[in-house]
């Protein structure tokens, strides 16, 4: 028996955000909260869910403002910080609902920088959590053509709510036909990016490098050797400077950038799910032990 809920909360500014939860039969071991990348939400993850659900994770999808069932202007944001802040509220209600449960947090593409910048910003509060995971996060440069990038920069302090489409290859996603097929129909997601989001998130990139020698709890991240969209270079340059030394990061020659949703998706999911299991509490594991041999 699986359960599902969906509900909403209130964001910066009181701004209505959506979010969804599944929850297996039985004891939670731990949960997964995701944070999903430019243009996308909170249902592009359902084969992490149901990779993890069965290992007696709970997991808790947001969709950021601008983007799904959440409130606010298609890919805008008025600072970085609101998606920050944003995220500290969801990881709050998440604690509220589950006190004692450990909590991961995971990051994709764009997600993955917001993730990253919690952590950095609020070490003390980032030290309750278990670790944190950003798959094929945008830290480096990106496959946005250099006109948009430019225009971005230009319009951000006269016209910051500019949109324009980001230019990105949807080829460059997946090498599965049917995961293409699936975001060319997906009604929910968006192409579409603001002046200001754009000089947001360069002006947050650089700062996160910057910082990488601050980052203090356990680190996975996971990248595509042929991702197109964020360069796997950006990563491992952040990886490097992390002088953490509980951190991993494993890159999957050939895949793309949606990573949990290429061909070789196994793989990928299977060692998400053994670094979550070693990162657990020891009550958790042996919780799973006494499951196993009931």
């Amino acid at each position: 028996m699986i359960y599902h809920s969906e509900s909403r909360f209130k964001g910066v500014g009181g701004l209505d955000l959506y979010y969804q939860s599944w929850y297996p039969e039985g004891k939670v071991r731990g949960i997964l909260a995701v944070v999903h990348g430019l243009g996308g939400h909170s249902d592009r993850y359902r084969n992490i869910v149901e990779h993890l659900l069965p290992k007696q994770y709970a997991i808790y999808g947001l969709d950021m403002r601008g983007h799904g069932r959440s409130s606010g202007q298609r890919g805008y944001i008025n600072a970085w910080a609101e998606f920050r802040e944003d995220l500290r509220a969801f990881l709050k209600l998440i604690q509220q609902q589950q006190p004692g449960v450990p909590v991961f947090v995971l990051g994709h593409s764009l997600g993955g920088v917001v993730v990253l910048d919690y952590v950095l910003r609020y070490p003390q509060e980032s030290s309750a959590l278990q670790g944190a995971i950003a798959l094929a996060p945008s830290i480096g440069e990106v496959g946005v053509p250099p006109l948009r990038l430019f225009l971005g920069k230009i319009l951000s302090r006269v016209w910051p709510r500019f949109s324009l489409t980001t230019g990105l290859d949807t080829t460059a996603a997946s090498r599965d036909e049917k995961v293409l097929a699936s975001l060319a129909e997906d009604q929910l997601r968006h192409n579409r990016a603001t002046a200001r989001i754009s000089t947001e998130f360069f002006a947050t990139r650089d700062w996160i490098h910057a910082h990488a020698a601050d980052w203090q709890i356990p680190l996975l991240i996971l990248h595509g050797g042929a991702d197109r969209v964020a360069l796997p270079a950006g990563s491992e340059m952040f990886f490097q400077r992390v002088t953490y030394p509980d951190k991993l990061r494993i890159e999957y020659p050939g895949t793309y950038h949606e990573i949990h949703a290429d061909i070789n998706s196994q793989e990928v999911l299977a060692d998400l799910a053994s670094w979550l299991e070693r990162h657990l509490p020891v009550e958790a594991v042996q919780l799973e032990s006494a499951m196993s041999n009931d």
